[in-house]
């Protein structure tokens, strides 16, 4: 399948070819740039990513003529036919979640949202409705920066605004999303585990500039938010400021709304405090000893450290810090002062690995010291590659199993409960107590005890939770989050059995009372057997979207963990909550009606040029 990007912004245009039956499948990449006086730079690579780079000088006035000009270019390098076209595309609102095929819906949709990105989605539609005119019977995809952010939970999307506000879009949406997905599946697959076991804080810095938190695969959190402007220091954007200058502006100095938000998108960041937004003139100017470009980084450190310290905190501890993006990948110096204050989080970084970094292809040099706890890794962002991979799965969805026949599981309400080690069992019931077996579970290898604990957190307690069968390594204790409250502890959604950095409870037997760790909110799962998840297309660690009712009551469950294995019984779980969200009592009947595959992305590595998957 050959498939033609691009990735259009205000002032450049990137496009390349991706052939996604070879190992080193960008055959051609290609910027335009530098506009002036009608002319810019063309700065190209033919052969994949050991081709020589080379550039030239075009005749071209604007991104537009660049768009036009792209046919041109490419049919002199022989490449002409495509299978498909994908298109960056930068805000795609509460709705898309996922790449989508264009048709005049999407398109007004995306237009509708140019409020949200206006720097932005005007360039990605121009380049949608360009490519369109020269390809017309070609399918036409778009892939959002924000679709890897809607894992965010509420709390940290929701803007605490009046609900009129929020009912219009007001929320943080996040960017740089496909950016922030590639990194993470990349440092996975550098560190040989999966992106479900990993805590990841993916620092993409250039002339815009987030850090996303990518807890066990998913984004939590993310620095932007319901425009590019949130967030951190960039280019010539501002990032977080207090929303009330913009009254006192107009009144002191009889600025407009617009007016202040143009200055803080075009002229406002290191532009403004430094007189620059190149960040190695920045970087010059502030060793021969300006104050103005010393100010500056140091702001910009500043507020990165920030971020870095407030995502470890709401993860609850931090694997891999990663850097990309123009900044990230090229800048020693940066990547030095961020990571000189982590000391305490066993953070350390080896000076020399950090300064010999010269990144070519899919480098992903690990810089931190032998001591390190958290590894630090610094790579090229591959937005493109990530576009065409995401390009070339929904369309071979279209095409799968999955599309053709609606599969139908069966889905059952699991109430709060625990699992218990032997230990905490004669803990709590006597010395060489074991287990009773009350009743049999779907799941053969589960099943009801006898035996109840009382569940007691700092605010509230539940009797009666019942254990279930048999004995663990380490008890778990699994409830809603709505029980959470109740508790007075907070509790992360974890799959069953990732129990590091899960707070402590208090258990209460018939003879004594233990403190545990391993409180978790249950991320919804389907237990599978090994030969429905064949026939289904699916394996072990993938995660489908599940439909639950139509109509009104009709509610989608995203990012369902497939768990498959020998003895299991095919049937989804989900908990009190989620019940009572799509009106189920007790059990009911689902549609798988998406295949997700988070985490298991093929990713190129320049070692041997070869596709590998990544471990689920």
């Amino acid at each position: 399948m050959k498939i033609l990007i691009f990735n259009a912004g205000s002032s450049s245009l990137k496009f390349g070819v991706f052939d996604m039956a070879i190992s080193d499948s960008r055959v051609f990449k290609g910027e335009f740039e530098h506009f002036k006086n009608g002319k810019c730079l063309l700065h190209y690579r033919v052969g994949g990513e050991e081709g020589e780079e080379k550039e030239r000088g075009e005749s071209l006035a604007s991104v537009e003529d660049a768009i036009r000009r792209v046919p041109e270019i490419l049919k002199e390098f022989g490449y002409d036919v495509f299978d498909a076209i994908g298109h960056r595309v930068a805000h795609g609102g509460e709705k898309f979640r996922d790449a989508t095929l264009l048709d005049h819906n999407v398109l007004q949709y995306i237009e509708s949202c140019t409020s949200l990105a206006p720097l932005h989605n005007p360039a990605n539609l121009k380049a949608i409705m360009i490519s369109s005119t020269f390809w017309p019977d070609i399918p036409q995809v778009a892939v959002f920066d924000t679709a890897f952010h809607h894992t965010i939970p509420d709390f940290a999307y929701t803007y605490a605004v009046p609900k009129e506000w929020r009912d219009k879009g007001l929320r943080r949406y996040g960017f740089h999303g496909t950016s922030h997905k590639y990194v993470g599946l990349r440092v996975a697959q550098v560190l040989n585990r999966s992106i479900t076991e990993l805590q990841i804080i993916s620092c993409h810095l250039g002339n815009g500039a987030s850090i996303c938190a990518i807890n066990h695969g998913f984004s939590i959190d993310t620095s932007m938010g319901m425009t590019p402007l949130e967030g951190l220091v960039m280019g010539t954007r501002s990032g977080d400021v207090d929303p009330g200058m913009f009254s006192y502006l107009a009144r002191e100095l009889g600025l407009s709304t617009e007016v202040v938000e143009k200055q803080l998108y075009s002229n406002s960041g290191l532009k403004a405090l430094a007189g620059s937004h190149d960040f190695r003139e920045i970087e010059s100017k502030a060793a021969k000893g300006d104050l103005d470009a010393q100010l500056a980084i140091n702001v910009c450190v500043y507020r990165l450290r920030k971020y870095i310290g407030a995502y470890t905190a709401a993860m609850g501890g931090v694997d891999a810090l990663v850097f990309t993006g123009g900044i990230g990948e090229n800048s020693a110096f940066m990547r030095r002062r961020i990571c000189s204050k982590f000391d305490f989080l066993g953070l350390y970084l080896d000076e020399d690995k950090n300064q010999a970094v010269k990144l070519k292809s899919f480098d992903a040099p690990q810089i931190q010291s032998f001591d390190s706890r958290v590894k630090v890794i610094v790579t090229q962002t591959c937005e493109q590659l990530m576009i065409a991979q995401e390009v070339q799965y929904l369309l071979k969805q279209q095409k799968s199993q999955l599309k053709t026949k609606k599969w139908h599981i069966p889905v059952a309400v699991s109430a709060r409960h625990v699992h218990l080690s032997q230990e905490a069992v004669e803990a709590l019931f006597g010395k060489g107590h074991q287990l009773k077996k009350m009743r049999s579970l779907s799941q053969t290898e589960g099943w009801a005890a006898e035996e109840t604990v009382e569940v007691i957190g700092p605010k509230g307690s539940f009797k009666t939770v019942r254990v279930l069968g048999p004995t663990r390594k380490q008890t778990q204790i699994e409830v809603s989050k709505t029980d959470t409250f109740t508790l007075g502890v907070e509790a992360p959604v974890r799959p069953s059995g990732k129990l590091e950095n899960t707070p402590i409870i208090k258990l209460r037997g018939t003879v004594g009372a233990i403190e545990s760790d391993g409180l978790i909110i249950a991320a919804r799962h389907i237990h599978m057997s090994p030969e429905d998840a064949a026939k289904m297309g699916l394996k072990d660690g993938d995660y489908v979207d599940v439909k639950l009712g139509d109509g009104e009551r009709g509610v989608s469950f995203s990012n369902t963990l497939i768990r498959a294995k020998q003895g299991y019984v095919t049937e989804m779980h989900i908990d009190t909550d989620e019940a009572n969200a799509a009106g189920i009592a007790f059990r009911t009947e689902g549609e798988l009606v998406m295949n997700e595959r988070q985490g298991n992305a093929d990713i190129v590595t320049k070692k041997n040029m070869r596709l590998h998957s990544l471990r689920t």
